[in-house]
């Protein structure tokens, strides 16, 4: 389970090692929307040399390509993929079709440079075109790369035209409110991560508390950072307190103490099966915290 996802341009060498020691679960690096379409091959050299360099570390890279329409994805795919990333970011997509295609160009990839096959992921952001908001529910069953879905909200909103997509008050306008909760069902629907989409006032940390903690209510299970002074707040609303752990090993232990029953209580509440599936969700993931923790050190 990753956390937190932080963005790093991948035409800036100091950035992208500064990146990789802020703490994020995963870097993304860039060779989009950051990189000028002047530096992209210059950027694909770099991204493509540091991963092969990098040592054994806890931090999971995903590259985020250009989108699968531009003149600049296939050299995206092609140059990265010998490097072995984690994972593949899909900007841009307009539904399962497009990864599929990916799909085809990765397993060509794959054994023509000797790399396992299905090793490296897809990770679409999912709701940046008008056609693609009707493509959520389609993700299921399409693949085992798929890692996760996420959503945009700054590309969509020039696609539509859109003049605001943020409230005064700092939320959602509706019709945004609306895709992120598809894509949150979408994902689901697909058994992989919900990834929430990054907030681009870097500044106001309160406010990334309030949008991390809602969208952990929700049922996301990380978030995109755009600065690395976001990743901590990101990590702690996304892992579980010391309270939500210890209720969880009280409810596996006391269906453990009772397999035969369908329904028990608990702290004066009745628990039953989803309480055990939240809280085997919830204890792997702290495990899977603690274990990262100690290959960093």
């Amino acid at each position: 389970m990753i956390r937190s996802f932080l963005f790093s341009p991948g035409d800036d060498e100091k950035k992208i090692g500064k990146a990789s020691g802020i703490g994020a679960d995963s870097v993304i690096l860039d060779l989009e929307d950051s990189v000028a379409e002047s530096r992209k091959p210059i950027a694909r050299d770099l991204v493509s040399k540091f991963l092969l360099s990098e040592k054994k570390s806890s931090v999971e890279y995903y590259v985020r390509i250009n989108p699968m329409d531009s003149p600049f994805c296939k050299d995206d795919v092609a140059k990265i993929v010998p490097s072995k990333p984690a994972g593949i970011m899909l900007p841009k997509a307009n539904g399962a079709q497009d990864v599929e295609v990916l799909v085809n160009y990765l397993a060509i990839l794959e054994a023509e440079h000797g790399i396992t096959s299905n090793s490296i992921k897809i990770l679409p952001v999912a709701t940046e075109t008008a056609a693609a908001v009707f493509t959520l529910g389609e993700y299921a069953g399409i693949t085992s790369r798929l890692s996760g879905l996420t959503w945009g909200a700054e590309d969509l909103g020039a696609a539509v035209g859109a003049s605001v997509n943020l409230q005064s008050d700092k939320d959602w306008t509706k019709p945004y409110q609306m895709v992120r909760s598809l894509c949150l069902f979408g994902a689901h629907a697909a058994e992989v991560q919900a990834i929430d989409t990054v907030m681009a006032d870097f500044r106001d940390l309160d406010q990334l508390k309030k949008v991390c903690d809602e969208a952990r209510q929700d049922g996301f299970t990380g978030k995109m950072a755009i600065h690395p002074a976001q990743v901590a707040v990101i990590n702690e609303a996304f892992s579980p307190s010391p309270q939500e752990l210890q209720h969880a090993k009280a409810v596996l232990a006391l269906f453990e103490e009772n397999p035969d029953a369908g329904t028990l209580q608990l702290d004066g509440k009745m628990i039953d099966k989803p309480h055990i599936v939240q809280a085997g969700r919830i204890v792997a993931l702290s495990e899977q915290i603690a274990a990262k923790k100690l290959i960093n050190k």
